[in-house]
């Protein structure tokens, strides 16, 4: 057996040692190489941007394919992964109308998860961009909706009427501004906006409903009850349809707005734009929440009052 003793008598090298000072031994890559007393502590995101910013080129990323990625996790309603998606196509956009499209997009996503104060900052950055492109109607009809939930009514208003004076063949601008004015006790002018989101080709049974409750307002019951039951028919049908489907195991009806945060007795809801998913039944969604439909130029056949 060998005397512990001998081991201690062993000479080791002696090395090169370190230089005075030495650079300290870090396993982390340079692109990660920040401050820390500037990193919030809370920021999980903090590592994923920080690399992209340094290690992928602007040039290899796609910023409509990640906004098709927001709007799938929009579909299964994951609002949070969403928000990211549409955030970094922002930050990757090279064109203007994309970031726009971006940005609104991430306050629709905002506004789902009920975020309405990072929504409203969204859609104006939206507006930032550009308030007069073909997303500024939507920019403006979806602030609308969030300063609405946020208490800012007036506000609301002012911004629902911003959008159908950017477009004025967007229906559903036309149907917020109805309810908007409805809550306000302009029902006169409620019922000529609807009418024209109506003539526009949004007609759902929200929509319905609503129009049904102006007449009432207006003291036109019989009309108002032929609107309610018209909308009723359209809601058994819709329910039936769903009932169909999912016996037949063709999936589920519906996807990201569909029944959402515009519900009964709010404003009609948000236009996100982008084609990626099913589209919701008209019957059940809540006008506005479009998500796989992007507006294009509508038929001129509508005339409006």
């Amino acid at each position: 057996m060998t005397d512990p003793a001998d081991d201690r008598d062993h000479s080791f090298s002696e090395g090169e040692g370190f230089d005075d000072p030495y650079d300290e031994f870090d396993l982390d890559p340079p692109e990660l190489g920040v401050d820390p007393s500037k990193v919030d502590p809370v920021d999980s995101r903090v590592v994923t941007d920080t690399l992209d910013e340094h290690t992928i080129d602007h040039e290899d990323v796609d910023a409509n394919e990640l906004i098709d990625v927001g709007l799938n996790y929009m579909q299964i309603n994951r609002y949070e992964q969403a928000t990211e998606a549409f955030e970094r196509a922002a930050s990757f956009a090279d064109d203007d109308r994309v970031e726009q499209e971006a940005w609104v997009n991430k306050g629709v996503a905002h506004a789902e998860l009920e975020e309405y104060d990072e929504a409203i900052g969204a859609h104006r950055e939206a507006l930032r961009i550009d308030d007069s492109s073909e997303h500024a109607a939507t920019a403006e009809t979806n602030l609308a909706y969030a300063l609405w939930e946020f208490g800012e009514t007036a506000q609301a208003l002012e911004h629902a009427e911003r959008a159908v004076e950017i477009d004025e063949r967007f229906a559903e601008g036309w149907f917020n501004r109805a309810f908007f004015l409805s809550e306000r006790g302009l029902a006169e002018e409620a019922l000529h906006c609807i009418d024209n989101a109506i003539r526009l080709g949004l007609r759902n049974a929200k929509v319905l409903e609503e129009k049904a409750e102006i007449l009432e307002e207006l003291g036109e019951y019989d009309e108002a009850e032929e609107i309610a039951e018209e909308a009723n028919e359209m809601l058994e049908q819709a329910e039936q349809r769903i009932m169909e489907d999912r016996m037949d195991g063709r999936g589920q009806a519906g996807g990201a707005g569909a029944g959402g945060a515009g519900g009964a007795g709010g404003p009609g809801g948000q236009a996100p734009f982008g084609e990626a998913g099913e589209e919701p039944l008209d019957d059940l969604a809540d006008p506005g929440r479009r998500t796989g439909e992007k507006r294009t130029e509508r038929d001129r056949e509508f005339e409006l009052e």
